[in-house]
């Protein structure tokens, strides 16, 4: 296992989840945290209880995207940040947002 996402808190439209490393056993507090705003499909993803931003997620909105049907979503990765990282942490948000949403 490299890492464990758990929610912290799943409100109507917000969702916040806490990462936790392989190494973080106790699980008291997380590495990670990911705060995600299914109205606006957007998220940021701290360091730990911080306010650092380490990563953000936007839903780009345009004329094309809107007729199509085709999704389209900008990512904004901090420097020294794994980008591999950020987009398995945006993965399982929007995964969590569409099984919230189906039931």
């Amino acid at each position: 296992m490299i890492f464990s996402v758990r929610k912290s808190t799943v409100m109507m439209m917000k969702t916040k989840l806490s990462v936790f490393m392989a190494g973080n056993m106790e699980e008291e507090k997380c590495d990670f945290r990911i705060e995600g705003n299914r109205w606006e499909s957007s998220c940021a993803i701290y360091a730990g209880q911080s306010d650092n931003i380490i990563a953000q997620m936007h839903r780009q909105h345009s004329v094309t995207s809107i007729l199509l049907g085709k999704d389209t979503f900008c990512v904004t990765v901090y420097p020294n940040v794994d980008h591999a990282f950020v987009v398995a942490l945006v993965v399982i948000l929007q995964q969590i947002n569409e099984d919230r949403h189906a039931s």
